[in-house]
């Protein structure tokens, strides 16, 4: 699994984006996908989850009713839509593989990084 994040940028509160994270060998075959972002004291906090199936879904509770996590298996692509972005949603976003067909929260349920895709909302 090689893990590609996108679609970051610098947009207004208010404002939406689109962020994909694609597998470029194409194997999301067994894998859950998170988006997490760095938090104030360098830590990764957790964004959404999305199992395989895209059955269960999670998100933190600063981003539900904002944000939707889906995927395209067809694709191998996973995308993180955010809408009525606040300048507090400004961090760099990550995606995550895990191992797994289900996966939670901690960063320890994920085995695979992506780089970071920076978001940026100014006010």
């Amino acid at each position: 699994v090689q893990l590609q994040a996108s679609g970051g940028g610098l947009v207004q509160a208010g404002g939406s984006l689109r962020l994909s994270c694609t597998d470029s060998r194409r194997t999301f075959s067994n894998n859950a996908v998170g988006w997490f972002r760095q938090g104030p004291r360098n830590e990764r906090e957790f964004v959404a989850t999305i199992s395989l199936n895209g059955g269960n879904i999670d998100y933190a509770e600063s981003v539900k009713g904002r944000f939707t996590i889906s995927r395209d298996k067809g694709k191998s692509t996973v995308y993180l839509q955010m809408n009525n972005l606040k300048p507090e949603d400004t961090s760099v976003y990550y995606c995550a593989a895990a191992r797994r067909p289900y996966s939670g929260p901690s960063t320890l349920d994920y085995n695979y990084w992506g780089q970071g895709t920076q978001v940026t909302v100014s006010s």
